[in-house]
């Protein structure tokens, strides 16, 4: 399994959903950061369940930081993230060892790895595994707002409902900071949370997209070809389960206009070279252009539902029906924000290194 993703500074992940803990390695942090554990806590919660909308499991997160940090700040050599699971129900899995759920990793796993993974909550390939990729993102995510860059993702649409889209982005962005519910306007958390509910009332589960932005990355950040901006993001973003798209600034919406009526204007504005419009979304020829870097991934449904399903047993060679049971969100949009957000970090957080080496979490651009 390719568990790594990084050039210049790598995170691994290790863990199963229902095993003794998750966790994270990361190598490569410059020396001297200080690490706020306040920060990492107040992270991890924003991904946690928090209402009768989201799945029953309740982790607490406990994290603790094995190696790598000593008296507060990173020493530079790995840092080793561990999570413990404490709220698990393997039982629940038993019962339907063998039924390929739609839509998971089940079937495809048990052809890759013969029948040794871990089936209980999907193993490796459950949505908790995005809890160590939430800690690794918040740790860098500080050492990226010191340097004046900020991220903030919020849910665009779930369903039928939609909020408004970026607009003065680093205000929005601020304001998601303090926001209970990931939204930009105050309206939209009801018709989100009404979509939800009649998702869940009717035994099944609602998509949606997710908005992200990434403020303050200089331009000329990027390694094209195939080390571009959209390139590296995505490679991350695809690697969770739940995203199956990903596009940046208009996307497929350039289908549909003529250049005169998107291509981005550039001009100078306080000495500074800025775009009048910001439909390529920050990037030009896989290279950062001083703009907001603004993308959408589209989250599809959680597949596991209580609804009766179609499927088969991959043990016997039969076809069989599956009723899931276990503790399921009817939606992920949500609590996948901050998932989006720590993915974008740990991407712009390498490829800095990669421009302008290794400290530059610590000394900045310039130095």
């Amino acid at each position: 399994m390719k568990n790594t993703f990084g050039n210049n500074i790598t995170f691994t992940l290790f863990g199963e959903s229902h095993g003794e803990a998750i966790g994270v390695v990361i190598d490569g942090i410059s020396p001297g950061l200080t690490v706020n554990e306040e920060y990492i806590a107040d992270k991890l919660a924003r991904r946690r369940p928090s209402s009768s909308l989201d799945t029953a499991r309740s982790e607490a997160d406990n994290f603790k930081i094995l190696s790598g940090v000593f008296e507060g700040r990173t020493t530079g050599t790995p840092i080793c993230i561990v999570i413990p699971n404490e709220d698990t129900k393997s039982t629940d899995y038993k019962k339907t060892h063998g039924l390929a759920r739609p839509s998971h990793a089940d079937y495809a796993a048990y052809c890759k790895y013969h029948g040794f993974e871990d089936y209980r909550g999907g193993g490796h390939f459950s949505g908790r595994i995005t809890a160590p990729l939430v800690a690794a993102g918040a740790l860098v995510m500080s050492a990226l707002e010191e340097l004046g860059i900020s991220i903030g993702a919020h849910i665009l649409s779930c369903g039928k409902a939609y909020d408004r889209r970026f607009e003065d982005v680093e205000a929005d962005i601020a304001s998601l900071k303090s926001a209970e519910f990931p939204v930009l306007e105050d309206g939209s958390r009801d018709m989100i949370e009404r979509e939800i509910t009649s998702a869940k009332e009717a035994l099944t589960s609602v998509g949606g997209v997710v908005e992200a932005a990434i403020v303050g990355v200089p331009a000329g950040v990027g390694e094209p070809w195939f080390d571009s901006v959209e390139g590296m993001l995505s490679h991350a973003l695809f690697s969770l389960g739940g995203v199956k798209g990903v596009e940046f600034g208009l996307g497929f919406a350039f289908a549909d206009v003529r250049a005169d009526e998107c291509n981005d204007a550039f001009r100078v504005e306080d000495g500074k070279v800025i775009t009048e419009t910001n439909n390529n979304g920050g990037i030009n020829g896989g290279i950062t252009n001083g703009m907001p870097i603004v993308f959408s991934c589209a989250v599809k449904p959680t597949p596991s539902i209580a609804r009766e399903q179609k499927t088969v047993n991959y043990l016997t060679g039969e076809n069989s029906p599956i009723s899931i049971v276990g503790r399921h969100d009817p939606a992920i949009v949500r609590r996948i924000c901050p998932v989006i957000e720590s993915v974008a970090a740990m991407v712009i957080a390498d490829m800095l290194a990669c421009r302008y080496g290794t400290d530059v979490l610590a000394r900045g651009f310039n130095k």
